[in-house]
């Protein structure tokens, strides 16, 4: 690309049918909330997009060529996991793929495993699915969320059959190290489970140091008893084109998968597939530009809400999402103190936590500035500072 992506710049979404900005239509809040970015595409993105809508004929797509090939060559490249193309299961988006990947294993009554703090499309999926759900605590290790490894060791038992994780972690923002994934592994393995790990945050690893590690990537083993969710959308800020894929190495397991998504998850759409073949192909400078901007937008809000009394932020490691703890404040009703102060945030308690609110930095950082100036008044007008 070789040239220098101004995100800074305002892109007006008003008027859209964003469902981020039309929640908080008419009113001076600042929409923070759901996890897209505010970001234009990407100059390449935007060119493929133009050139297959100026074909003008979009009707039923296969997908493309080449793009199973972009996939293997990112993963390995980015990695070090080396898949076969027929592994690749291509879906509409992620949550269809953790319903699919929770469908096809076991029967009514069996037991999945979810994580306590999790986005919430994920909390829903056992009822969704006829399934029992087992609630595995998030701990806090060194200022990150991650699974209580204990707690699953403790607790599986013979009517349990999936566990659905999340790495990058969402809400929390921790990335899992290799000796976490490591133990889960053994588990899974161990248990005879399967493993469906939304991994869609994988590119926006934003802590130095950190690196994502596939579940699936580790051994044989687990690999054998994995579904890997992965997109391009969250990257590349194209949620609203409905494209994602599934890695599912075991032919078995890939058939299951397939056949619970037969007739009711729909195909990708001719946009979804070309948006996607072309970040895959064009897109890596503009990501790293992207990760550069998101981690100055996470270093300045740990500095400035650690420093509002009352509220706590931890490291965020990946996503562009910030997990704020506003449990000193003692609020009855958080969101709408947020939405009085005008700014428009996720509400912890429809993670599993009430205690927090989210936050989505994936914006320009004037709004992010002005997000704390409303957010340092409202919390000192409250405290009687």
């Amino acid at each position: 690309m070789n040239i220098r992506i101004n995100f800074d710049a305002e892109v007006e979404r008003n008027g859209t049918s964003s469902a981020k900005w039309d929640r908080y239509r008419g009113t001076d809040i600042l929409p923070m909330w759901v996890a897209d970015m505010d970001f234009e595409v990407s100059p390449e993105i935007a060119k493929a997009m133009q050139q297959r809508l100026a074909h003008g004929v979009f009707g039923y797509t296969n997908k493309p060529d080449n793009i199973n090939e972009l996939v293997v060559e990112r993963l390995h490249r980015l990695y070090q996991w080396r898949i076969e193309p027929n592994w690749l299961v291509w879906l509409p988006g992620v949550i269809s793929g953790m319903h699919m990947g929770t469908r096809c294993i076991g029967s009514s009554g069996d037991s999945v495993l979810v994580p306590s703090v999790i986005y919430p499309p994920v909390k829903s999926i056992p009822e969704l699915c006829a399934r029992n759900a087992q609630t595995v605590p998030m701990v806090k290790n060194e200022g990150r969320w991650v699974l209580d490894l204990d707690w699953i060791e403790a607790n599986i038992n013979s009517e349990s059959r999936v566990l659905l994780l999340c790495n990058p972690q969402n809400p929390g923002g921790s990335v899992y190290t290799g000796d976490e994934l490591g133990r889960l592994a053994d588990l899974v393995v161990a248990h005879d489970l399967i493993v469906c790990s939304d991994e869609v945050h994988c590119d926006l690893i934003l802590e130095p140091g950190r690196a994502h590690i596939p579940i699936a990537s580790l051994n044989q083993e687990i690999a054998k008893r994995s579904i890997t969710l992965m997109a391009s959308s969250k990257t590349f800020n194209t949620a609203g084109l409905s494209c994602a894929f599934a890695v599912v190495p075991d032919v078995s397991l890939r058939r299951r998968f397939k056949n619970a998504g037969e007739g009711i998850v729909p195909y990708v759409n001719v946009f979804g597939y070309n948006s996607t073949q072309a970040a895959y192909q064009t897109g890596d400078d503009w990501n790293r530009q992207l990760v550069e901007y998101l981690k100055a937008n996470r270093d300045y809000l740990v500095q400035e809400i650690n420093a509002i009394r009352g509220l706590k932020l931890d490291l965020v490691e990946a996503t562009y999402l910030a997990w704020i703890d506003i449990s000193d404040l003692g609020l009855d009703h958080p969101k709408s103190f947020f939405d009085k102060a005008g700014v428009g945030l996720s509400p912890g308690r429809e993670f599993g936590d009430d205690r927090f609110m989210r936050l989505n930095f994936g914006c320009p950082r004037s709004r992010v500035e002005e997000a704390v100036t409303r957010i340092r008044l409202a919390v000192s007008d409250y405290l009687g500072n």
